[in-house]
């Protein structure tokens, strides 16, 4: 009998052969797993299921109900795509730009025009190269050997990011013909991607696939035509300022160009809103409330403040008014699938309340304000007496502003609706984008541990549920938006590196959280550091680094 050792998967210890991979350990598991497997978790580190086990460990696996699993399985769907386009188009530069439409667009240029019939002779060679259950092959090689590799692929993009990588030597991916390098875990072979489709969309690609939400079937698509348009002109900007990937902006920090940077972002940023304000201004005499809404860590509150300004250079004297003065009583507050009061729903607000008052105040009455007392999870009315005259448009920020049902009783000609997220047009290179949401989530760490004493373990441990409720509170809304502002910095994650690495650090290996940590960590390591001093006071980064001239 040969050697055997103990692996403990949900609570429950079995003895195996000394040398048996985790791909087939986890046919043993299928059934007690929401969705299909493609990678796991050996003593909280993660794992390929092309690892063998020899020593007694403890495993838990990752399926696409997961975010962890989502991402594998989306890197070996897009190794596929790039590799079916250059394929069919050799001499093709494919370009993984964004999340868009409940899917990925990529754009693929070359010497042809992209077409639906293009597009699906590429899905046809997908499904091919699908139906070949070909292995992804992992190895190890130096940076010199690499860029030749990357040479002889013609991915020349890649050559520049390596003379920034820390390490000496670099994991990359074989499967068939093509070698590449995708920035975090792949499946054993391309036999797990059984679940894709493909849309032609003016000008690229969106690539389809499942969602942590429904892991077993593609989800239904939703076109988003403004959000899209403002990450088309954030791709322009890139191209513009010559910061197209990581690799682009450490070369400015190094070679001491950064200051135009920093200079032309920011007044492009103020250029933008101050349209926003004379847009507003044109057309005072219809519109009475100003509502900003976004997700998490946008910016929201010094884009808020930032408006206000400029609206009063245009004679107007906006007056803010937060929703969260609105909340209902605690115990009234809905309660949540975790079993926890629901801030973040609408139905925590007292909606019939804040329109009577809405409304009043536009007529010319006087009101008071409440005031939400969160420690003793009531409202409280202090004397906050507010009574407007013309010129004094109501700014209002938050999550649900863009919901018709917020401001029901308000004609839809009297609000103006700003859309505001952080979307970066930056990539690591070509084929390793930085999600939005990664760029997002560093913002609120960073924020949360310097002005609201929270950890990044706390920041971490909330974050699914933020997210669940841009899911479900704003996303669904953006659309209705009357403008979108993009409140994504080019330079913004070299600033934030000093800040965040230290946090990313305390995180012990043993935290549920290692995970998430150690993703953040190996995609931080790619940038240069950027001293925070050049970034003005007025700048929306500074309600995240602090230094902010506005009260945030």
């Amino acid at each position: 009998m040969g050697e055997t050792i103990k692996v403990t998967v949900r609570n429950e210890t079995k003895t195996f052969p000394k040398g048996i991979t985790l791909e087939a350990l986890s046919r043993q598991y299928t059934d007690k797993y929401a969705a299909r497997i493609v990678a796991a978790k050996v003593n909280n580190r993660m794992s390929e299921l092309t690892q063998v086990l020899d020593k007694d460990c403890q495993v838990e696996f990752i399926d696409l109900s997961t975010k962890d699993g989502e991402r594998v399985y989306l890197r070996g769907l897009t190794f596929i795509f790039i590799r079916a386009c250059r394929e069919l188009f050799p001499d093709c530069r494919v370009v993984v730009e964004h999340s868009m439409n409940k899917g990925l667009y990529c754009e693929v240029h070359g010497d042809f025009t992209l077409s639906p019939r293009q597009v699906s002779r590429i899905e046809r060679r997908m499904r091919e190269i699908v139906a070949r259950d070909e292995p992804f092959e992992r190895f190890r090689t130096n940076k010199e050997e690499a860029k030749q590799i990357f040479r002889d692929m013609k991915f020349y993009d890649k050559l520049k990011i390596l003379d920034y990588r820390p390490e000496e030597t670099i994991n990359l991916y074989r499967c068939g013909w093509m070698v590449d390098y995708l920035f975090g875990y792949m499946v054993p072979s391309t036999g797990y991607i059984d679940m894709f489709e493909l849309q032609f969309y003016l000008p690229g690609i969106i690539i389809c696939y499942p969602v942590t939400e429904n892991p077993y079937a593609l989800p239904e698509p939703v076109d988003n035509p403004k959000l899209s348009r403002i990450f088309r002109e954030a791709e322009k900007w890139g191209m513009q300022l010559g910061v197209e990937n990581v690799a682009d902006l450490n070369d400015m920090i190094k070679n001491g160009k950064i200051g135009d940077i920093i200079r032309v972002c920011e007044a492009r940023h103020e250029k933008l809103i101050a349209r926003i304000a004379d847009e507003i201004a044109a057309q005072r005499d219809r519109i009475h409330l100003i509502i900003i809404a976004g997700p998490s860590s946008s910016g929201k509150t010094t884009f808020a403040q930032r408006l206000r300004i400029q609206l009063m250079v245009n004679g107007m004297r906006p007056i803010p008014i937060s929703i969260d003065n609105y909340f209902l009583h605690r115990e009234d507050i809905p309660i949540n699938e975790d079993g926890e009061r629901d801030f973040e729903s609408i139905k925590a607000i007292d909606i019939e309340l804040f329109n009577e008052h809405m409304t009043r105040i536009i007529q010319g009455q006087e009101v008071e304000i409440p005031y939400f007392n969160f420690e003793k999870g009531e409202r409280e009315y202090r004397g906050h007496r507010i009574r407007i005259d013309d010129n004094q448009p109501i700014i209002i920020e938050g999550i649900h502003g863009l919901n018709e049902e917020l401001t029901a009783m308000i004609p839809k000609r009297n609000k103006y609706k700003i859309y505001i997220s952080a979307l970066t047009q930056l990539n690591i290179d070509d084929h390793n984008r930085i999600p939005t949401t990664d760029g997002r989530l560093i913002r609120r760490i960073v924020r949360d541990y310097q002005f609201r004493g929270a950890s990044i373990e706390d920041t971490l441990n909330m974050w699914p549920s933020v997210r669940r409720g841009e899911e479900k509170y704003i996303f669904p809304y953006q659309e209705q938006a009357d403008i979108m502002f993009n409140s994504a910095l080019t330079y913004e994650l070299a600033v934030l590196k000093p800040f965040i690495e230290p946090l990313l650090d305390s995180v012990s290996p043993d935290s549920p959280y290692y995970l998430e940590v150690n993703r953040l960590k190996k995609f931080m390591k790619y940038f240069l550091e950027l001293d925070a001093a050049e970034v003005p006071n007025t700048s929306i980064l500074r309600e995240f680094i602090g230094g902010s001239c506005f009260k945030v």
